[in-house]
């Protein structure tokens, strides 16, 4: 079956997609006008959550409880659908690298817990705080663990990238042992529990902090994004402020597999084959300080061979005066197709992994992330 439906959080509302006959049909729209940071679903619950940034309002925190049970989605009204949750809070007490108090800027990422906690999720926040709960959101616990852990006030404290704050913008829950729990902070780099959150410990051996007087560091890395390969749990890709990074052995090292002349090497978004870890896609971009496609013309670029080569594909995307590039969460692969949207509001469309691609639409919002449904 192919992909037909996708999930899209945007600069002006959370807006839901039928793709099926490849162009964009918006068939549902939530919170038009606001800016929503953050669309997943938990493929266990059916529950559809959305995370806004409302900026002088604050952040928001929606569940969509019925939504695997709706039929027709242009009849579901956003006023009576969507329960609105109490964010995750910090505690009272818990302070900045600075000394500032800890307050909720951004809600970056959400993971499911394993099979025998049907009520778990994870969420990554801003800044640099990861939250558990255990019924669907109602309710939130605050992993002080991590957030106690020395190196965020150290010599080389936790710090933003793009943003003032630090931020845990992945969340990677081993399926084989849920108390083995590695999440990526940007600017930090990846941290490893091996005992339910109890304790942590920095696993970023291989990366490389160019932007630092000394790139070896053990904390001081920036991973854009970090995904875990459902074919071979040991294997983990990352989009790395410094190139793209991939492990082969659980985290405990890394190596950088892309080219510094290649068009691959910057990015955010990075997806990986459901089936063959050694296959994996990026959307790259020129530079931090330059976020527009490289020689104004976009492409995707994938590698069969786990990085030893890449390709760029370029068929059906914009080759003259594109200034576009996807965000970290924009790109998603799903049986032999991916998706992904941009920051100028385009969405595309690839049915034959990544070779060629279809403009579905491009006149929509920024787009933050992608979920597919």
């Amino acid at each position: 079956m192919g992909l037909n439906n996708v999930a899209l959080a945007t600069r002006k509302g959370l807006l839901i997609c039928d793709v099926s006959d490849n162009r964009c049909k918006v068939v549902y729209e939530a919170f038009v006008g606001s800016h929503v940071s953050y669309v997943f679903v938990d493929p266990r619950s059916g529950h559809l959550f959305a995370c806004l940034d409302d900026g002088h309002f604050g952040n928001k925190l929606f569940r969509w409880d019925g939504f695997a049970t709706v039929n027709d989605l242009s009849n579901a009204d956003p006023k009576t659908v969507w329960n609105e949750l109490a964010t995750p809070q910090y505690p009272e007490g818990a302070k900045l690298p600075k000394g500032d108090d800890a307050v909720l800027k951004y809600q970056w990422a959400i993971a499911t817990g394993s099979d025998d906690q049907p009520g778990r999720l994870y969420f990554g926040t801003e800044p640099g705080g990861l939250f558990v709960t255990d019924d669907h959101g109602d309710n939130f616990s605050f992993c002080h663990q991590l957030w106690d852990h020395p190196t965020r006030t150290g010599d080389i404290p936790w710090m933003g990238g793009g943003r003032d704050e630090a931020a845990i913008d992945a969340i990677c829950i081993d399926p084989r042992n849920h108390d083995h729990v590695r999440v990526a902070i940007s600017v930090a780099g990846v941290f490893e529990s091996l005992d339910g959150m109890n304790s942590w410990a920095p696993v970023n051996k291989g990366l490389k902090a160019d932007y630092l007087p000394e790139p070896d560091v053990e904390v001081g890395h920036d991973p854009h994004m970090m995904v875990q390969a459902p074919s071979n749990p040991d294997v983990f890709w990352q989009q790395n402020h410094c190139g793209v990074f991939v492990s082969s052995d659980a985290c405990q090292t890394w190596k950088c597999v892309s080219r510094g002349e290649g068009p691959e090497h910057f990015g955010f978004a990075i997806a990986v084959d459901s089936q063959d870890e050694n296959v994996a896609w990026v959307v790259p971009a020129v530079a931090d300080m330059n976020r527009v496609a490289i020689d104004k013309k976009l492409c995707v670029c994938r590698t069969d061979d786990r990085g030893e080569t890449w390709t760029a594909f370029r068929a059906g995307l914009p080759q003259e005066n594109c200034y576009d590039f996807a965000f970290r969460h924009a790109l998603q692969f799903r049986n032999d197709e991916l998706v992904f949207g941009t920051a100028c509001g385009a969405l595309y469309l690839s049915r034959d992994r990544g070779q060629s691609w279809h403009a579905l639409a491009e006149h929509l919002p920024p787009i933050y992330s992608v979920e597919i449904l």
